[in-house]
């Protein structure tokens, strides 16, 4: 993912008061002073895989500043069924409309793989927005931003084949990572996709022939950026461009 440039270029060098480099692109891009004026109230907290941050209609008690992982946004049906609409990374924050005045979500935010974030009480945010009106501006826009690429990939998941769903997260899961090796299964991403796990097998077994990928036990290497982009839909040009914006 493109890195958009901000006023604090210089916070890549910043340290939380736990000495957590400081990643998250949002909190990069604002002013020296809306950084210092929040930093004393990011807690770091770590997560491990699999971890669970919000469950559906739960009150939402904190926004998070993703700091390194990768979240998935996942609707669940009461029949057991679930799939995922969106997944953020460093770029973002999880709990955004808890910013707005929301106090439930439908959602379920689940961690993909290990990280950290930053996070805020919810009942923190108002005060700490209207002291930071830079931060405001950039939670309103990465809002709809968010909900412009769950709209994206809805329509993804509707129209366009395992395969091209596939390289499309492998992908979008590379950009928030930064890393070419992804710690996930096929059960996982069979979850993530809506689908089951054989037509997740058969279509990684696909990119793997066409060698955009290679599939060891667990994980997900990417060997070709250019193949891979070949096999995803249009959805990923979309949802990136959005991004960047």
């Amino acid at each position: 993912m493109r890195r958009v440039a901000g006023p604090r270029a210089r916070a890549a060098e910043w340290r939380s008061a736990a000495g957590e480099l400081v990643r998250n692109q949002i909190l990069l891009d604002i002013p020296d002073w809306e950084y210092r004026s929040i930093a004393p109230r990011l807690e770091l907290v770590t997560w491990p895989r699999q971890r669970t941050l919000q469950e559906p209609q739960q009150k939402l008690e904190y926004i998070y500043f993703v700091n390194s992982g990768l979240v998935s946004l996942v609707v669940a049906t009461r029949d057991g069924k679930s799939v995922q609409i969106g997944v953020v990374g460093r770029e973002g924050l999880v709990g955004v409309s808890s910013a707005f005045g929301l106090a439930h979500s439908p959602i379920r935010e689940v961690l993909q793989m290990p990280g950290s974030g930053f996070r805020v009480h919810s009942g923190s945010v108002p005060s700490i927005l209207d002291a930071a009106p830079h931060l405001h501006m950039l939670l309103g826009r990465y809002a709809v931003s968010q909900g412009l690429q769950i709209a994206q990939t809805a329509a993804c998941n509707r129209l366009h084949n395992v395969e091209q769903r596939l390289a499309r997260w492998l992908m979008m899961a590379q950009d928030r990572v930064a890393s070419e090796s992804l710690g996930i299964t096929h059960e996982f991403l069979a979850t993530m996709l809506g689908t089951d796990r054989p037509s997740v097998s058969l279509a990684a077994g696909h990119l793997q022939r066409k060698e955009a990928i290679e599939y060891r036990r667990g994980t997900v290497k990417i060997t070709s950026r250019k193949k891979l982009e070949g096999c995803a839909c249009e959805c990923y040009g979309v949802i990136q461009q959005i991004a960047v914006s």
